[in-house]
């Protein structure tokens, strides 16, 4: 009884030193600064060079991730990941937390809805450019809260009542 006692603890420490040593590592997370960077993944990540010191460890990660894939791709794909690095490293971060937040909202979305997005993307990539640029000048709407797509109920109706009719004049008797 007390050797399964002292195999279950030890069982337990064990555990606890593999989730300890795994915390530590993701929490230092090789993030290399920009002149760290091989010459190769600041080619490829140029667009992203001044802001590359200030993003965490997590996106840095990611790109560099990115950069390493960059050599399989196809040129076509390889010239649109770089029109992407600049247009996203001209957003200011509110423009780029308000475009992570779409992210992860169209990514939550259920296949009927998310094949609706694809059909609209596509209806508007073939747009001219001239309406494209007049889309883009017009204010966005506000998004509309979770049930808001119909007015709210008209209030419940009573029953309309005839006006109170006045006492009989008392006859004094």
């Amino acid at each position: 009884m007390a050797s399964e006692h002292v195999r279950l603890l030890t069982r337990f420490l064990i555990l606890l030193a593999l989730a300890a040593t795994a915390a530590h590592g993701q929490i230092t997370l090789k993030s290399p600064s920009w002149n760290e960077l091989s010459e190769h993944d600041r080619q490829v990540l140029a667009p992203l060079a001044s802001d590359w010191n200030s993003l965490d460890a997590q996106r840095r990660q990611k790109w560099i991730g990115l950069a390493k894939r960059y050599p399989t791709l196809r040129p076509d794909q390889q010239q649109r990941i770089q029109t992407q690095m600049q247009e996203w490293s001209r957003l200011s971060p509110d423009q780029r937390n308000a475009a992570r937040e779409r992210y992860k909202s169209l990514k939550s979305l259920p296949p009927d809805k998310k094949n609706e997005v694809r059909e609209k993307w596509q209806e508007y990539q073939n747009l001219p450019p001239d309406q494209k640029r007049e889309l883009a000048a017009k204010p966005v709407p506000p998004p509309k809260a979770p049930g808001a797509a119909r007015p709210p109920p008209p209030p419940p109706r009573t029953p309309a009542r005839p006006p109170a009719s006045p006492a009989p004049p008392s006859t004094g008797q």
